[in-house]
């Protein structure tokens, strides 16, 4: 029995870009389950506000969900055991760097694009401290941010893959995004993490999300091998865009589906007219 999510962040009203991620989840569900879950562990850009609109929209647009719904922020003690199992493995160490350090650093180092965009590649130089070194910036610092040393991870997991519904087989490359951070200073676990913690805990066996996140596969892929987990099949959908090929985003105040239910159209309508 197939078993799908949709998994917003609060930090903003849903758009049609939403609309069509949710229905495109629920309908990959096919008579098995469907879960919501919101993905709130940022606690800077969550708002209740934001939660509650999620559930008036979906509900508004005819989806319904297993109960209860899975909040991130309810359950980091589940990401704090994993974040100890692998700290436990050798493969975490804290970093020190500011932002401006890591750019200034990674000028010449090689990024991988994300939906045109250029990813910065930590250079790597905290994983070079010593363990003298790092107890005694703790001691100054109190926080750090916690990164993966990924090629220390993929030495023991040796090659992997994960399987794309649209594309196939894919080769995972978590290397080319160098040791990502899973557990910053003011949130303890990532995006990475916990989604990967997630999908797992509720039993997910199929991942449905935009393109944009395709490459994010790759890290996930990796903390699965790393904790043991199942890893569920994958279909990174098309971006819904605007006519000037734009992917809609939550600053487009005029294709939240707040703003469209205030024009007058019903759910009919947006189905019909936006996410064929």
């Amino acid at each position: 029995m197939p078993v799908t999510r949709f998994a917003p962040s609060p930090t903003g009203y849903l758009h049609l870009g939403h609309a069509y991620s949710a229905l495109f989840a629920q309908q990959a569900a096919q008579g098995g389950r469907f879960l919501l879950r919101i993905e709130d562990i940022d606690p800077v850009r969550c708002k209740p506000e934001f939660t509650s609109a999620i559930f008036d929209d979906l509900g508004w647009l005819g989806l319904t969900w297993e109960q209860p719904v899975r909040h991130q922020s309810q359950h980091v003690p589940d990401y704090a055991t994993a974040f100890d199992r692998l700290r436990d493995m050798n493969l975490l160490y804290p970093c020190f760097c500011t932002r401006r350090e890591i750019e200034q650093e990674a000028q010449q180092a090689a990024a991988a694009p994300h939906l045109g965009e250029i990813i910065t590649i930590y250079p790597g130089t905290c994983r070079h401290l010593s363990p003298a070194e790092r107890a005694d910036k703790l001691a100054q610092h109190k926080t750090a941010n916690w990164r993966l040393d990924v090629a220390a991870a993929l030495q023991i997991t040796g090659e992997l893959f994960w399987r794309d519904r649209a594309q196939g087989t894919i080769p995972a490359r978590p290397e080319l995004f160098g040791d990502i951070v899973l557990a910053r200073k003011d949130v303890p676990t990532s995006y990475h993490l916990s989604v990967t913690i997630d999908d797992h805990l509720q039993g997910v066996t199929l991942v449905t999300r935009g393109e944009d996140l395709f490459t994010a596969t790759h890290i996930h892929r990796l903390l699965q091998a790393l904790l043991g987990y199942d890893t569920p099949d994958y279909h990174h959908h098309p971006l819904l865009t605007d006519g000037a090929g734009r992917r809609y985003a939550k600053r487009d105040q005029s294709v939240t589906l707040r703003a469209l239910r205030a024009q007058g159209l019903t759910p009919e309508n947006i189905r019909q007219n936006y996410l064929k």
